[in-house]
Order: C-alpha cells, then structure tokens, then sequence
C-alpha cells in the first residue's frame, strides 16, 4: 500500500466542493421537511409516481439530502456520500428530462418556491443546475487523495 500523499491544494478543492454541494443539498432538503404536504404535491405533479408512493417520497427523499449533505460537510464517510448524491442528481435530471420531453412544465421542488421564482427556472435551467452539481460531487465519489476535515472515513477514503 502506498504512503497517502501530504494535504494539498485538491484536498482543499475537494473540501470546497463537499461543504457547496453538501450546503445546497441540506437547504435544499429543509423546507421539503418542513412543509411535506406541500412537497408531496409537487411530487404527485411530476405524474410519474405511482399515488401510493407519493407520501412516501415526499417524506423520506427530504431526510436523505439532508444526511447526505450533512455527511459531505462533516466529512462523515464523504464517498458513500458523494455516491448518494450522485444518484439522486441523475435521478432528478432523468425526472426533469422526461418532463422536459413531454412538454410538462412543473417546479421541480427542490428549493422553496419564491427561490424558483426569483430566479425563474425553466426545466432547462433545472437540468443545467444539476448538470453543473454533478459535475462537482461526481469527482467527490471517486478523489483518491487525503481529505480535508473528514470526520470519519473508510479504508479507501
């Protein structure tokens, strides 16, 4: 096994880009938990799940960003969380995709609403953010040097 590298400058990168798409992810996640009524409307509005299963997303999706970017923050296993990231960013843009294909306008709930109309999203604007998201949490999922303010890690990160 070879000898970790010393802290550079990509372990600072690298926490830099932990604590902005664990920050956007855990603000993302708050008024979803605050208000589930009102997330599990616009869940039910992206007609794709079945009626059953809206209440049940609507509940449990908001808890897992909020882990999720809380463990990118704290550092608490930052790979398993960078990957759990990574999943829901292509599921949203698959969700908002396939909207977009069928000419379905909706607020895809992931900020609270004056944020999404303050800046006007569009789908395509919903799909670029997510887009520019993974961009920063997929190298999280696979950065193989030392982390910064990791509090606890597996072998491997």
């Amino acid at each position: 096994m070879a000898p970790p590298e010393p802290l550079g400058r990509l372990a600072w990168i690298e926490l830099l880009a932990r604590w902005v798409v664990g920050l956007l992810f855990v603000l993302a996640s708050l008024h979803k938990i605050l208000q589930p009524a009102v997330f599990a409307q616009i869940v039910y509005s992206y007609q794709l799940f079945p009626d059953f299963s809206i209440n049940l997303i609507a509940i449990f999706l908001p808890f897992v960003e909020l882990v999720a970017g809380l463990a990118l923050i704290f550092g608490i296993y930052p790979r398993a969380a960078a990957a759990i990231v990574n999943a829901l960013l292509v599921a949203f843009m698959l969700i908002i995709a396939f909207n977009l294909m069928r000419g379905h306008e909706f607020d895809c709930g992931c900020f609270p609403t004056f944020v999404t109309r303050l800046f006007a999203e569009s789908p395509i604007s919903m799909l670029l953010r997510n887009v520019i998201l993974l961009a920063f949490s997929l190298p999280l999922a696979f950065y193989r040097g030392r982390r910064r303010g990791v509090l606890f890690r597996t072998a491997a990160s």
